[in-house]
């Protein structure tokens, strides 16, 4: 017998992570070897022969390391004919039971060593999420007047999308509008209380050429087809009466070709980046060739990339009080969603989490990694997002990828499980219970189109816009939908609904994830189903807050039990209570 189980807290205590300095003790079970070595690494190797302590158990307490990282372990199992035997993580690297390594690289188990004290906003652990594409969730009179002429602006709701793309690049031009504004979403704060929300995420809302908007052009304004920044302070207060907070999407690693900082068409009253060498934002960008041949994100021409280490684009945005990231917490923000927060260096994300929290001590700063976010290698570097000093937590995709390939049959519970357990084994707990747990977002096709197998993304853009589901292939999609919510809404983490995914709303991926949002028209028994699930959650401090062991029970159900025991999964005085889920999907 050889045995270690990482997501057991017997082999591992404590278990999951553990802050810097702090001692853990690992255990394995072996009744077939002499001696039993435990190997660390963390930029430098180390042994320690465990103890004996009967039973078949062996035991080694070590100290770990003093600055936030990773430290690695696996084991050398000697036999009693000298022979020794390498013991490592599992073969899939997601923790659990390991495996003998019988030759070549080993997989080394994790353990995930943050700063001490490190803690996230409260208001963003167990809450609720909606995120609002803001041109399309609702349309309301505002003060700001557009100055634009070249953007077309739709006269009908139900119309549906343009799907013009640029010729440079083939990307989506997003230039048609249907008006959406803050006062809208103010307007529907009572239906999004009576739904159970406790947090808006808003795509972007400065100005910009887009309708999506993450194509800045200016940092310091609000879009005027959405409102003022009158109307966003009053959307803030007024949500803020509800329970309810408001995070911004922060697009700081470029900007629109379109902006005052770049003002390659001159729409702007500055002097750009494309048009002097003499520009103050000059040296912000990287030109190969002046100046028609720029680096730009994923080589789209609209979206120049900003050199994010520049001190002059770091005072720009991280300055106390006039640096965006503080003066727009200061106008009523909670915290900012960091687009393609892995792409942005991590001495930036270390000066813009130090901005935010000095500007508003609660603040939140979540970001989009798609990916592990305890270990993940990005532009050559490996990163972990987890360790108190960059992100306070991410958007969960690999959860999202997890769910949907249980709940349409692609894989079994005993995967969903293995995820689950092993983001828990590597997420500190304050990380993960902040964790995004989402199933639709703008960035892919609708939901319901996903869970039906109707993505649709092999089809050209005139086929995705004709796309429609039959009855039959919604009520299915619609049952699955009910499942990933019930089991969002039974996991450590905030359940996120995408705008429109709660009402029925279809579409293939961009741009008709980003359809307006139905009213009038809504699927009201699935609304009502959504709006049970979130407000049953909101008001149980066991589903928010307490711990959680989650297990396979069979191929098809999932088992959730959620418990306190005299603490909360954050460590904090709590009762005792205890609820066991059975999440079961259907043929």
């Amino acid at each position: 017998m050889f045995l270690h189980n990482s997501h057991q807290a017997f082999f591992r205590t404590p278990a999951g992570p553990a802050p810097a300095g702090s001692e853990v003790t690992i255990r394995f079970l072996s009744d077939e070897s002499d001696s039993v070595v435990l190997r660390t690494w963390n930029g430098q190797e180390n042994t320690y022969v465990m103890h004996n302590d009967g039973d078949n158990a062996w035991s080694a307490t070590i100290t770990m390391p003093q600055e936030p990282g990773w430290l690695w372990y696996d084991f050398i199992l000697y036999q009693k004919d000298g022979h020794a035997i390498r013991y490592g993580n599992a073969y899939d690297q997601l923790g659990g039971e390991g495996a003998i390594y019988p030759s070549g690289d080993i997989s080394s188990y994790q353990i995930t060593v943050y700063k001490p004290g490190f803690k996230t906003p409260g208001f963003f652990q167990g809450a609720n999420v909606y995120q609002i594409f803001p041109d399309r969730f609702f349309k309301a009179s505002t003060k700001a007047v557009d100055d634009r002429t070249d953007r077309i602006l739709h006269k009908d709701w139900e119309e549906d999308l343009l799907t013009d793309s640029d010729p440079r690049s083939g990307d989506y031009m997003a230039l048609d509008f249907f008006g959406g504004t803050l006062n809208g979403i103010a307007k529907k704060l009572p239906y999004l209380e009576k739904l159970g929300v406790t947090v808006l995420y808003l795509n972007p809302i400065f100005r910009a050429h887009s309708n999506h908007r993450y194509d800045t052009g200016d940092y310091t304004q609000i879009d005027p087809l959405l409102g003022t920044q009158e109307e966003f302070e009053t959307l803030c207060q007024k949500a803020e009466e509800r329970g309810i907070r408001v995070i911004l999407d922060g697009v700081f690693s470029h900007t629109g070709e379109d902006s005052r900082y770049f003002n390659r068409y001159g729409s702007y009253d500055t002097v750009g980046a494309y048009q002097s060498k003499e520009s103050p934002w000059y040296d912000w960008y990287t030109f190969r060739t002046y100046p028609t041949d720029y680096a730009c994100w994923w080589n789209i021409p609209s979206l120049p990339e900003v050199k994010e280490t520049h001190p002059d684009y770091q005072r720009f945005m991280l300055q106390p009080k006039e640096g965006i990231v503080p003066r727009w917490l200061h106008a009523g923000a909670s915290g900012w969603r960091l687009d393609v927060a892995d792409e942005l260096p991590m001495e930036f994300l270390r000066g813009l989490r130090t901005a935010a929290k000095r500007a508003r001590r609660d603040a939140l700063v979540l970001g989009e990694v798609w990916e592990d976010a305890s270990n993940k290698i990005s532009y050559g570097e490996m990163r972990n997002y987890c360790l108190g000093d960059t992100l306070d937590s991410v958007m969960n995709y690999p959860l999202r990828e997890a769910i949907l390939d249980f709940v349409t049959g692609k894989h079994d519970a005993t995967a969903l499980a293995r995820l689950i357990n092993h983001q828990a084994e590597v997420y500190p707990a304050q990380f993960r219970y902040a964790l995004m747990n989402l199933i639709g977002s703008h960035d892919r096709a609708r939901a319901l189109n996903v869970l039906c197998g109707k993505e649709g993304l092999k089809l050209s853009k005139k086929e995705q816009q004709e796309l429609r589901l039959t009855e039959v292939e919604y009520a299915q999609a619609v049952e699955r939908y009910k499942l990933c919510v019930d089991i969002l809404c039974a996991l450590p983490g905030n359940p996120t609904i995408y705008y429109g995914d709660e009402a029925g709303l279809t579409g293939c991926p961009d741009p008709f994830c980003r359809r307006p949002f139905p009213w009038g028209k809504e699927d009201k028994e699935l609304q009502a189903y959504v709006a049970e699930r979130l407000n049953h959650r909101k008001g149980s401090a066991l589903l928010k807050y307490g711990h959680c062991e989650v297990t396979a029970d069979g191929p098809d159900t999932l088992r959730v039990v959620r418990y306190l025991d005299g603490t909360d999964g954050l460590g904090r005085k709590a009762g005792k209570q205890r609820e066991e889920i059975l999440l079961t999907r259907k043929p």
